[in-house]
């Protein structure tokens, strides 16, 4: 259940939430008439002097007609700003000056009862104007009223003047509320999307790199049982329990990088680097000890995909005889990093480019802090990966 959710059930009334979309064409328009309907109480004044009698049949005429033009073009105003389509910016003023022009010419000609209608136009102000503008027109809008009251009721100009001033402004700062809600709405709806997005792609990566290491291991050992069924069944049989411990072995490690738990160890791959290595036929030269005291989590998870990655395509694509793993540590202009080196005899692949597999594991060492290098070289191919640690330590390497 959402925040809201939980706020609407403790207070068991109707909500409308500042800034959020309307869900329905009846809420949207139960919040117009809410939100507009209160300012409305100001029609007061001007419909008491219509109905009391006060000026003639033809005074009377003009100032309903008057007074009705004024209105449809207030509401017309700030239903369309909280629309999802408002007025363009120069419509908009031209509609606040419209209502000016009527405030002050049936104030002029219908008495001081009338002045009451220039608050509507400082609300007109307060909501649909930017805020620079608006800090301007409201005050003018207050002086421009006081302006009218000396000529029809002073003391009642005076009276409203400081109402029609804070009612103006304290519009600008509801409306720069919800402009700031709305757009943190937005925000925060963006930031939710990037996450799953950055989710999907984990996700993507770590089955790529555990699903790409196992299958080919699989493939590998299946091969070899299948050579050695007719001649040395015995044989046969352990590559065949070896394929059954890899393959359960990939399904935990599926269900660890599905669910977010999956940290792969440095000393694990190195094993598991022997055995694929081995069962490939290529000749391994891999460290027994790592030595890993003092690295980091998260530097160490990032190596170790580096080699899970590095040896899938070794593999899978080189064809080489012979691999040689490495691990040293070295002191950069940047501070200490650990470095690991693959380097085969074989072709290297197809030579197209850097693949997903490749392109993730740049992303993975990255956010570690750390760096990929991998290309060609003169018997081979050779892939570096770097990540930075810390404290001093002794690390093991090939030979």
């Amino acid at each position: 259940m959402t925040d809201d959710q939980l706020y609407r059930e403790a207070r068991r009334e109707p909500l409308i939430p500042l800034g959020q979309p309307a869900g329905t064409r009846r809420e949207l328009w139960r919040r117009k008439l809410l939100w507009i309907g209160v300012w409305l109480v100001f029609l007061s004044s001007p419909v008491h002097d219509l109905v009391s009698g006060h000026h003639g049949t033809a005074g009377t005429v003009a100032g309903w007609l008057g007074l009705a033009v004024f209105v449809a073009v207030y509401l017309s105003l700030l239903f369309r700003d909280m629309g999802a389509t408002p007025y363009p910016s120069k419509l908009v003023g031209a509609l606040i000056g419209a209502m000016a022009v009527l405030a002050t010419v049936l104030s002029l000609t219908l008495g001081s009862a009338w002045l009451g209608l220039y608050c509507y136009v400082s609300v007109a102000c307060g909501i649909t104007l930017p805020l620079r503008l608006a800090f301007w027109t409201i005050p003018g809008t207050g002086a421009l009223m006081l302006l009218v009251g000396l000529r029809t009721d002073e003391d009642e100009a005076l009276n409203l003047l400081v109402l029609v001033v804070l009612i103006g402004f304290a519009m600008t700062g509801v409306s720069q509320l919800v402009r700031t809600t709305v757009e943190l709405r937005k925000a925060r709806a963006t930031v939710a999307q990037l996450a799953a997005n950055e989710e999907r792609l984990r996700l993507a990566r770590d089955l790529h790199d555990l699903l790409g290491h196992s299958l080919s291991l699989i493939t590998l050992k299946s091969e070899l049982a299948g050579r050695m069924l007719p001649d040395h069944p015995e044989k046969a049989a352990r590559q065949v329990a070896d394929i059954e411990q890899v393959s359960r072995q990939a399904l935990v490690d599926v269900r660890e990088a599905v669910t977010g738990y999956r940290r792969p160890r440095l000393a694990a791959e190195l094993a598991g680097t022997q055995v694929a290595l081995t069962a490939a036929g290529i000749t391994a030269d891999v460290p027994a000890d790592p030595g890993l005291d003092n690295v980091p989590e998260e530097s160490e998870a990032a190596l170790a995909w580096a080699l899970r990655e590095a040896i899938t395509n070794v593999v899978r694509h080189s064809g080489a005889e012979r691999c040689q793993v490495e691990l040293h540590r070295r002191q950069t202009l940047d501070g200490p990093v650990l470095e690991l080196s693959v380097e085969d005899n074989g072709s290297g692949g197809s030579g197209k480019g850097p693949g997903n597999g490749l392109t993730g594991l740049t992303e993975r060492l990255e956010k570690a802090g750390g760096t990929l290098e991998a290309g060609r070289v003169k018997h081979g191919f050779r892939l570096v990966a770097r990540v930075p640690v810390g404290g001093p330590a002794a690390v093991g390497s090939g030979s």
